[in-house]
C-alpha cells in the first residue's frame, strides 16, 4: 500500500491545512504499514516543499511548472491523479479546503476511486481506514469505509493537529504532460488583503449578522477581530444583502469552520 497527501499552497506558502493533512495521512500510513509521500503543485514551490519534512513527509514530490502558478481545477486534478497513478497510491488525502473540495471529486473520478469528504476523524481497523464525517448539515456523524481499491479522502481544516517536529524531506521533481485544454482563461483576478486569517483556518472567529443593523456597523466586528487576531465571518443574510463578501460567509452555503 502507498499513501499520497496533497499539500496545498497559495502564493508559494504552504497552508496550515496542508500541514494537518500531511501529518494525519502520515499517521494513517504508519498504521497501515504503507509507504508515504507528499505532493506539492505550483510554480516555484520546490523551495517550500522541504517544510513538510517537519510534519512527517520524508519524501516530497514536486510538480513545478510556470503554467501551474494559478489554480486550475482541471490541471491540478490531472496532476494529482497522474502522480497517484505513477506512485501506485492506494490512499490519497487532500485538505477539505476550497481547492481540495474543487479537485477531490475529479481526482476520485480519474482514479475510479471512492471519496470520503470533509472527514473529521480517521482510524485504522483491521487494516481498513475508517473515516468519520458529518451528515445532515453537521447534525450527525457517520463512520464510512471506502470499498474501492483506491480511496480518496478530504480532511476538514482546523480539526487535525499539526505539531512540527524534527525531520527532513527528500524532494523529488516530477512532470505531468499538460495541454491548453487543461486550463481555463483568467478574465480577472481580485486579491483582497485583510491581514486576517481565513475563517476556514482561524482559531478564533468573530461573526456578525443582521443584528448589526447595517454594513456601516461591521467595523465593530472588524475591530474586535483585529484585537483577537481572529477571522471575520458573516451570516448568509448579510451576504445576500450585499453587506459583506461571500468569502466571509459561514455555514452550509458558505465556508465550514472549526474554531478552537
Amino acid at each position: 500500500m502507498k499513501v499520497l497527501a496533497f499539500a496545498e499552497q497559495r502564493e508559494n506558502k504552504l497552508k496550515k491545512s496542508s500541514f494537518e493533512t500531511v501529518k494525519a495521512a502520515r499517521g494513517i500510513a504508519d498504521k497501515l504499514g504503507a509507504e508515504f509521500a507528499a505532493l506539492v503543485v505550483g510554480n516555484g514551490v520546490d523551495r517550500i516543499a522541504g517544510e513538510l519534512g517537519s510534519y512527517g513527509a520524508g519524501r516530497v514530490i514536486v510538480v513545478d511548472e510556470p503554467s501551474l502558478a494559478n489554480h486550475s481545477n482541471t490541471a491540478f486534478s490531472k496532476v494529482v491523479a497522474e502522480v497517484a497513478k505513477k506512485e501506485g497510491a492506494t490512499h490519497v488525502f487532500l485538505p477539505a479546503s476550497q481547492m481540495g473540495k474543487d479537485i477531490a471529486p475529479r481526482v476520485a473520478a480519474k482514479l475510479d476511486a471512492g471519496l470520503a469528504s470533509d472527514c473529521v476523524a480517521m482510524k485504522v481497523d483491521a487494516g481498513e481506514v475508517i473515516a468519520t464525517r458529518p451528515v445532515y448539515a453537521g447534525k450527525a456523524l457517520v463512520d464510512v469505509k471506502v470499498t474501492t481499491s483506491t480511496k480518496v479522502f478530504t480532511l476538514r481544516p482546523n480539526v487535525f493537529t499539526a505539531v512540527a517536529a524534527d525531520g527532513t524531506a527528500a524532494v523529488e521533481k516530477a512532470t505531468v504532460a499538460l495541454g491548453s485544454e487543461d486550463f481555463g482563461t483568467v478574465v480577472k483576478e481580485v486579491k483582497v488583503a485583510t491581514g486576517r486569517p481565513d475563517v476556514t483556518e482561524a482559531d478564533i472567529i468573530v461573526s456578525g449578522g443582521r443584528g448589526l443593523k447595517g454594513p456601516e456597523n461591521f467595523h465593530l466586528i472588524e475591530s474586535l477581530a483585529d484585537v483577537l487576531g481572529a477571522g471575520v465571518g458573516a451570516s448568509r443574510a448579510v451576504v445576500d444583502a450585499g453587506w459583506r463578501s461571500h468569502d466571509e460567509q459561514v455555514g452550509q452555503t458558505g465556508k465550514t469552520v472549526s474554531p478552537t
